[in-house]
């Protein structure tokens, strides 16, 4: 494959980081941190900054805070039919924006969760484009609950939406092909499926080509590894991938996260790549991925920091809500 031509990154907001005021993020000083007025005051501005910079997907939950919330009002005064939203069902956010809160999201794959959820969510509509199980595992079971699949299937007739799922952790591959074997009434019920991938674990791009041969959308997110990519004293093994991100940074004078962004597009071209912003600059910057093209060389460098999935979800499960 060849990765010098010039590739578009199809860019989503997620809006995980502006929904609420802690997020799994080791960059401890993007994060906006304040209360929950302010927290709309800043989410509005993201999302009239997204728009007006082309963005026309925008990914939610009921466990990202306020963000539905957020969403919906903002939708309110909108008549573009170019605009497409994606959320999920099946985390409680709990934290109710308390700066020390133990507990931010209680998950729950049950069947009255989803019609629970479904009730603020379909409010979206008719945006709404895509629902999807939040954080689908083997654990759960939600992939054989027949009472849960009935159900998406119902919604996705009745609505006309993409279901999918997101997944997380060290078998998202795993998952992933359990879901594609998922039908009701002899129909395959999953169209979209979001993944964590990119420059650490990059699990994903051995399932990317038989997603796109079944028509499947690939959704990315966490696509700057909750912070991982940007140079960080606490992460010295990085310290090689460190020097090849500023080095290419300094090349085709953009951030890092530019550079990670193009490569999740370079690499899975037809992906949904979610950025994670959460503040007006932090989306401008992510937008400059659009500005530049990697080469050949570049690319392989940047593949070759890849980690084994366990390795990299044993250390995601060791960063703080901050």
């Amino acid at each position: 494959m060849s990765f010098s031509k010039k590739t578009i990154v199809n860019l989503g907001l997620g809006m995980a980081a502006i929904g609420r005021p802690h997020y799994i993020n080791v960059r401890t000083n993007t994060v906006v941190k304040s209360d929950v007025n302010e927290l709309k005051v800043n989410g509005f501005k993201v999302l009239d900054a997204a728009y007006n910079l082309g963005v026309r997907y925008f990914d939610t939950a009921p466990g990202y805070g306020l963000a539905e919330a957020l969403l919906i009002d903002w939708l309110a005064d909108k008549n573009d039919k170019n605009i497409q939203i994606g959320t999920k069902w099946g985390y409680t956010y709990t934290a109710n924006f308390d700066k020390n809160a133990i507990i931010h999201e209680v998950k729950e794959h049950s069947i009255s969760k989803l019609k629970e959820q479904w009730q603020v969510s379909k409010k979206l509509l008719p945006f709404l484009t895509t629902y999807q199980i939040h954080s689908a595992t083997l654990e759960t079971g939600v992939l054989e609950n027949a009472e849960v699949l009935n159900e998406l299937a119902y919604l996705k007739r009745e609505y006309q939406i993409k279901i999918g799922i997101s997944t997380t952790g060290d078998n998202q591959v795993e998952v992933i092909k359990k879901a594609l074997e998922v039908s009701v009434d002899g129909r395959s019920l999953f169209d979209t499926f979001q993944s964590t991938y990119n420059i650490l674990d990059q699990s994903i791009l051995s399932i990317s080509a038989q997603l796109k041969q079944e028509d499947k959308q690939l959704i990315v997110k966490e696509a700057l590894a909750n912070g991982r990519i940007f140079r960080n004293k606490n992460f010295p093994t990085y310290h090689n991938l460190y020097s090849a991100l500023e080095n290419l940074s300094y090349k085709y004078d953009v951030g890092v996260d530019a550079i990670a962004l193009q490569f999740c597009n370079a690499t899975i071209p037809e992906s949904m790549v979610l950025s994670g912003a959460s503040t007006v600059n932090q989306l401008q910057e992510n937008l400059k991925a659009n500005t530049i093209i990697l080469n050949e060389e570049d690319m392989v460098l940047l593949k070759s920091f890849s980690v084994e999935p366990v390795a990299y979800w044993n250390e995601r499960k060791q960063l703080q809500w901050n």
